[in-house]
């Protein structure tokens, strides 16, 4: 529900590179659902509505919930028959008012005769991140299912392995918030132990966090990662958050800090430090994502989903649930997967 509501909630104000002009034509503070400017991104959908990152999280979770679990199958015929025809190749088109980079590189591709499992592009956006995390929630409890289905999952329209690196270890972080653990200094090193001991399948050619080399160096395999550097990332930010020697102020200047654009490596670090520093505060946490401009969609969606995992539903407020189009129907939904889960 953080994810839904973060993804709502920046529709309005999504896609300010220019922060002058988010202030002028949304104020000085976005607290609630707005709806876009004419000519902005997403122009003619109400305030609370989904963007398509929205649309292709409820498809994931719809198929999670129907199959009682992650089916590969199941998830691309949705993509097939619920997503693909309504679109047209452009950017400013389907569900949402927007289509991502990967996805319209997956459709050409389908439009071409390709078999999923051959259209995955090079974008390095959170387009995969933004649906795996109910994949991440409903595996919390199995890590190495968790890793295997994110994985698979990512690189259906992903393949870069820097990608497909940081956007698993997002998931792991995830999974482990929703579990109890904590989001703290910690948090990599409990991660790493998970990959020495074979519960977490994070393939890389390192094996440990600051280990002396042993023997000689394996040949990189196709499927690996570099290194286990994404797995890391989540407890240097956490203890950033709580220097008093770094300060952000106020916290939603981490677009500037951490960079704008929708990339990875701008969107995880940033997303990691508001989830740090404000934990399961839900309503802090996204709405500095949303207010730090640029693809503020993204951050407040990945924002949202890491402070619910801490909080849970009681740390939503009501007015954002409320409002929030399509509210009960994900909601539902989220419950349904909840005891799965369990």
């Amino acid at each position: 529900m953080g994810a839904f509501i973060g993804d709502a909630l920046a529709l309005g104000p999504h896609w300010y590179y220019d922060l002058d002009a988010l202030r002028r034509d949304y104020g000085d503070w976005v607290s609630d659902y707005t709806a876009p400017k004419p000519g902005r991104y997403h122009e003619g959908l109400p305030a609370g509505a989904s963007s398509q990152a929205g649309f292709i999280l409820a498809l994931m979770l719809r198929s999670l919930v129907s199959c009682g679990g992650y089916d590969e199958a199941d998830f691309c015929d949705r993509m097939d028959r619920e997503l693909f025809p309504l679109l047209d190749g452009t950017p400013m088109a389907g569900p949402g008012g927007y289509t991502s980079q990967s996805i319209r590189e997956a459709w050409r591709k389908r439009r071409a005769g390709l078999p999923w499992g051959q259209v995955a592009g090079l974008a390095d956006n959170t387009e995969a991140a933004e649906r795996v995390l109910a994949i991440a929630l409903r595996y919390a409890s199995e890590p190495g299912q968790l890793a295997r289905h994110v994985s698979g999952n990512v690189a259906l329209t992903q393949r870069d392995p820097t990608v497909g690196a940081m956007t698993l270890a997002f998931a792991a972080v995830l999974g482990q918030l929703v579990s109890g653990a904590a989001l703290d200094g910690d948090l990599s090193g409990r991660l790493m132990g998970m990959v020495k001991s074979g519960e977490l399948s994070f393939h890389t050619v390192t094996s440990g966090e600051l280990d002396v080399p042993q023997g000689a160096e394996a040949p990189l395999r196709a499927g690996q990662f570099a290194s286990p550097d994404a797995l890391l990332t989540v407890s240097s930010i956490a203890r950033a958050a709580h220097d008093p020697g770094v300060a952000i102020e106020p916290a939603s200047k981490v677009g500037l800090v951490y960079g704008l654009p929708c990339a990875v490596y701008h969107q995880f670090p940033a997303a990691y430090y508001l989830a740090a520093r404000f934990q399961g505060d839900v309503e802090q946490g996204v709405l500095n994502a949303v207010n730090a401009g640029g693809q503020n969609q993204a951050r407040a969606m990945l924002t949202g989903a890491l402070c619910g995992a801490i909080g849970g539903l009681e740390a939503i407020p009501e007015r954002f649930i409320a409002g929030l189009e399509k509210g009960e129907e994900y909601l539902a939904l989220a419950e349904a997967l909840t005891r799965q889960a369990d």
